[in-house]
């Protein structure tokens, strides 16, 4: 049975918050590893809010947009090299600069880790354009929610979490995200414009929740918003539209 390549985009703000992150690694590590040999994984890391920080203070410097990215990016890298250093001597030895240099290692070591590659390019992005180069079999966005909502979840205790969407339902929401060094949410307009050219089913879940970020990796039910096209149209309504 061949090898499913699952890409996985990690958000900063869930790899090290600043609570119990040495645990929490530990255990993204070790459940990676477990599913090692059934899966492949090209994982991308965001910066969170340490990026957030640096981003801060070079705004406030006078720094421009390109340049911030930048320094996001650099962030996004460390936070890489702290996954690949509990992964061991299963991951590529350094994040990749690049998506072909993640396609190239991805060849030779069952796990790949990377953060961003280029200024304008939030690291959902890069992990759609990743999952599209490897042929990735689903894409997990492990965030600092449960999924995606009718609001934000964290501001309006009346949002309800979306347990399925199809593609162009979540570009619909994205479509008018503020697009700026730092910013955050659940999937950005490029990110969601790249999955759902390439129609890789994507599952939103609490990166927090080793658990349920395993049963999405498996294709098992999980907690969270699946993202994937529509059901098919029934025989007798095809038939009807012709």
């Amino acid at each position: 049975m061949a090898q499913e390549k699952i890409a996985i985009s990690i958000g900063g703000s869930i790899l090290v918050p600043d609570n119990e992150d040495t645990s929490y690694i530990k255990q993204l590590a070790s459940a990676l590893l477990d599913m090692l040999p059934s899966y492949k994984f090209l994982v991308v890391c965001g910066g969170g809010k340490i990026a957030r920080y640096y981003i801060t203070i070079g705004r406030a410097l006078g720094a421009d947009e390109s340049s911030l990215d930048e320094l996001g990016i650099e962030v996004t890298r460390l936070n890489a090299r702290l996954l690949i250093t509990a992964l061991g001597e299963k991951a590529y030895y350094k994040p990749a600069e690049s998506i072909d240099e993640a396609r190239l290692a991805s060849n030779n070591y069952p796990i790949v880790v990377m953060g961003g590659t280029h200024p304008g390019q939030t690291t959902d992005a890069v992990a759609a354009l990743a999952a599209e180069k490897i042929k990735a079999a689903r894409i997990i966005n492990a965030t600092s929610v449960d999924g995606v909502y009718t609001d934000d979840p964290r501001t309006n205790p009346a949002a309800k979490r979306i347990d399925r969407m199809t593609f162009k339902e979540l570009m619909d929401k994205v479509v008018y995200a503020k697009m700026e060094a730092g910013s955050s949410f659940i999937f950005d307009p490029l990110g969601a414009k790249l999955i759902s050219r390439s129609r890789i089913p994507t599952a939103v879940v609490f990166g927090r929740d080793i658990q349920q970020l395993v049963n999405a990796v498996r294709g098992q039910p999980f907690v969270g918003t699946m993202i994937s096209s529509p059901p098919p149209a029934p025989a007798s309504d095809a038939k009807e539209s012709r």
